[in-house]
């Protein structure tokens, strides 16, 4: 119905449940567009029916909220696990394969082993080791993911505010490594960095 706004809720989680699945996960990732920095994800296994006020997909968040909300959801989750594709992977192996590696890293890293994943998307990661689904817009429809979306995308936007004392010409604090017409303009005047991916960057250097 019109005015209605839907907020992720654990539909998908109790179904795995009642497949059998104990432990179910949710993961999802943050930073497959940039043109800079690693690409993030995080697998989060939340309490069953936990209520999380606020809990949304990352993207419709403002940043003060993902930071509340990233503390809330450490403190409460039975477990969580965030990792990266690195810069190299992503040259080597393209942005979808090191994505695939950031998120079995971080089923992986979990203290408490997921039985099941729910995955962010319409793509299985390769080389999964335990059953999943995928959730296309799932950040907006799983609490789990929701979550993960959150771990995901505050890590890696502390991580460019690192960038950003190191190459305080490009503005990473600002921008997170995104296209940004004043990032290309900075990337014009300055050339690239070590932290910028040079794939995304064929047409411009």
């Amino acid at each position: 119905m019109k005015g209605l706004i839907f907020l992720p809720d654990y539909s998908y989680e109790t179904a795995a449940n009642s497949k059998g699945y104990k432990c179910v996960c949710g993961v999802d990732e943050a930073g497959r567009g940039p043109l800079a920095g690693p690409v993030c994800a995080a697998a989060v296994i939340l309490p069953p029916g936990l209520i999380i006020d606020g809990l949304n997909d990352s993207k419709k968040l403002t940043e003060k909220k993902r930071e509340e909300l990233f503390d809330v959801i450490i403190n409460n989750a039975v477990s969580y696990c965030v990792s990266f594709g690195t810069l190299e992977e992503i040259e080597e192996y393209n942005i979808l394969n090191a994505t695939f590696l950031a998120m079995n890293r971080a089923i992986e890293g979990l203290s408490v082993p997921a039985d099941f994943a729910l995955i962010d998307g319409n793509r299985i990661p390769k080389n999964i080791k335990i059953p999943c689904e995928t959730v296309v817009k799932g950040d907006s429809k799983s609490s789990s993911i929701a979550a993960a979306s959150i771990l995901a995308k505050v890590t890696r936007d502390r991580l460019l505010i690192e960038y950003d004392k190191k190459y305080p010409e490009y503005n990473f604090k600002k921008h997170k490594g995104y296209g940004t017409k004043e990032h290309y303009d900075a990337i014009k005047k300055y050339g690239v960095c070590e932290v910028h991916r040079l794939s995304f960057l064929k047409n411009v250097i």
